[in-house]
């Protein structure tokens, strides 16, 4: 445990305290997906956010119409303001093709849905549904200090299974950073190397800042949001929030949903948001630095494990780095979506279409 403060400002857990915080202020954002349904941990979730009382909560669900209806029956269960939003509505589809917005389905789309109502509150909290050991402070605590800054990231542990997690963030998100800033001591990659766990799901906005955000559509968002954040926050107006330990759900490595097609995912959206600030990474090279760079973040990965008593297989996890590394090539296109700030659209009709969609399962 340590109170040390960093290049952007950071709140730690130091007595266990759940601090004073807006949420009757405040709207959350949960996505989920068909995988969710009824699920153990988005239960918990739920349950837990029964406790905190927001003002609003809103519940982005891409689901087939098959499943829709008991999703929303189950979701009623819950003690909550909570308004479901079916984003793969044929409605909401029509609505979002009439805007010109085409950005493809995925859970950047579905959170960037559930924002535009939830920007009608003072404040946004965006969590998501899969954390095993969800408790009813973790909203509280990415609120309280939205009442002097404008954007609050959560971080925490994961350790599970008497082992390290986190792996797309500690073996590709924090090297290829690292790797970057070293030919490019750019503001923007300071920023993005700044967060303790950058890949993480949990955050705060204002509302303003809410407003402004232009999503990745999918597995990009996290990296994505925090481009954004620099420029609607920026150092000043950013800190992250300690929320202790978290368990969540793994994937393999291997696949197109697994953790390598992800990387294709998160390097996308670095290299947008270093394009649009006109840093051109050195391609031809940096695959093999990002290499170099990780190989001392295993060792000191190995130190930790051993200091604790983890288990720690290096090659393996050097195994993971080589994967990763395939993913480092100039980012394809730019299917962001708008700020709800300028879209031509409004997030009521959206509201209205889904629930019309709902009612006439």
């Amino acid at each position: 445990m340590e109170y040390v403060q960093e290049r952007i400002a950071t709140v730690h857990d130091l007595t266990g305290r759940v601090p004073d915080a807006p949420v009757d202020r405040a709207a959350v954002v949960v996505p989920m997906t068909d995988r969710e349904y009824a699920g153990l941990a988005p239960e918990r979730t739920l349950s837990a956010l029964e406790d905190v009382d927001p003002a609003r909560v809103i519940v982005p669900i891409r689901a087939p119409a098959d499943r829709v209806e008991s999703f929303v029956a189950w979701l009623s269960g819950f003690d909550l303001p909570l308004t479901p939003l079916w984003c793969n509505a044929p409605a909401v589809e029509a609505l979002l093709d009439g805007a010109g917005i085409d950005a493809p389905a995925g859970k950047g789309r579905d959170v960037w849905l559930g924002l535009g109502p939830a920007a009608r509150e003072e404040f946004v909290a965006l969590h998501d549904a899969d954390v095993k050991n969800y408790d009813a402070s973790q909203v509280p605590r990415l609120l309280a200090p939205l009442e002097e800054f404008d954007f609050a990231k959560g971080y925490y542990a994961r350790v599970e299974n008497d082992r390290l997690y986190g792996r797309l963030f500690r073996l590709f998100y924090e090297p290829l950073v690292a790797a970057l800033a070293v030919r490019h001591p750019e503001p923007i990659l300071e920023y993005l190397g700044a967060f303790r766990y950058a890949l993480a799901g949990e955050m705060g906005f204002t509302s303003t800042v809410a407003r402004r955000l232009r999503p990745e559509p999918a597995w990009g968002l996290e990296t994505g949001l925090l481009g954004e954040a620099f420029g609607t926050a920026g150092f000043g107006g950013t800190v992250q929030v300690d929320l202790g330990v978290h368990e969540h759900d793994h994937r393999a490595v291997s696949g197109e949903t697994g953790l390598a097609g992800m990387s294709e995912h998160v390097a996308g959206a670095l290299f947008r948001v270093l394009d649009e600030r006109g840093i051109d990474p050195e391609f031809e090279t940096l695959a093999e630095r990002y290499r170099e760079v990780a190989e001392r973040f295993l060792a000191g990965y190995a130190a930790d494990a051993a200091f604790n008593g983890l288990a720690y297989d290096r090659a393996a996890e050097r195994s993971q780095v080589d994967a990763y590394a395939e993913a480092i090539s100039p980012a394809e296109g730019d299917d962001r979506l708008p700020a709800w700030a300028d879209a031509d659209l409004d997030p009521g009709a959206v509201l209205d279409a889904s629930g019309r969609a709902i009612d006439a399962l």
